[in-house]
């Protein structure tokens, strides 16, 4: 009887673990699209723009998998206090993930439009910008893997400089549109960009706050920083 207990203890264990190397496969996968995306718009690459787009199903068919291996653990096991936080938290996790992944899908069809119009700029800013969400999604990832809260704090409070850049993109792209017209269309494209990256941070700070929760049972204050001002930006035309 013992021996069948800890056979029961094991499998649980084992269960357990399949969901943290299910969301650790996701939460590359999610970075992979961020970065490609990123490549794709500063390259004028429409081929690997395309990739982009078509990996996204990957992702799709990822959440679904773990939504649905956690609802039958959560049925058969009926677990309790952190395992429980640990099993509704990859849930929501993996929904984050999704649509981390359908915010780089969208950045990757906009690049293609890019590639077809005037180059503006550098683009220098959305380099930065990506590879700030991207250390954020991944310190939020092994943050979740390793129960480590602390980390999980940290990746909450970086989110202001993501905010930063964009505000800097913003405006950068309202001035090209003044000061030539023909430059609406691309600037257009890249401020939709710039924003699916902002959201892609955003849901990286929705996972710490996850991750926290699920490894301390109690959450993060609701005034996290953050520094998007482009609603109220005002920007002078050219002289």
């Amino acid at each position: 009887m013992e021996q069948q207990g800890e056979h029961i203890v094991r499998s649980y264990d084992e269960q357990l673990r399949k969901v943290r190397d299910m969301l650790a496969r996701m939460g590359g996968l999610a970075e992979r699209q961020v970065n490609d995306a990123t490549v794709a718009l500063t390259r004028r690459d429409a081929s690997l723009a395309a990739e982009v787009i078509s990996r996204d199903a990957a992702l799709d068919q990822l959440e679904r998998e773990i939504e649905t291996f956690c609802i039958r653990l959560l049925a058969l096991r009926q677990p309790m206090a952190s395992d429980l936080r640990f099993i509704v938290a990859a849930m929501k996790v993996a929904h984050d993930l999704e649509r981390i992944g359908d915010y780089a899908r969208n950045a990757a069809k906009r690049s293609i439009i890019v590639t077809q119009q005037p180059t503006l700029g550098s683009l220098n800013g959305f380099l930065r910008m990506a590879r700030l969400v991207q250390e954020n999604l991944k310190a939020a990832i092994d943050a979740l893997v390793n129960d480590d809260a602390v980390a999980a704090e940290r990746v909450w409070g970086n989110d202001e400089p993501v905010d930063d850049v964009y505000n800097g993109i913003f405006r950068e792209m309202l001035t090209f549109m003044m000061e030539d017209p023909r430059n609406i269309t691309a600037a257009t494209h890249l401020l939709f960009i710039a924003k699916n990256l902002e959201r892609i941070g955003d849901h990286a700070t929705n996972i710490a706050e996850t991750v926290h929760y699920a490894v301390r049972g109690d959450s993060l204050p609701d005034d996290r920083p953050k520094a998007d001002s482009s609603a109220y930006a005002v920007v002078r035309p050219p002289e």
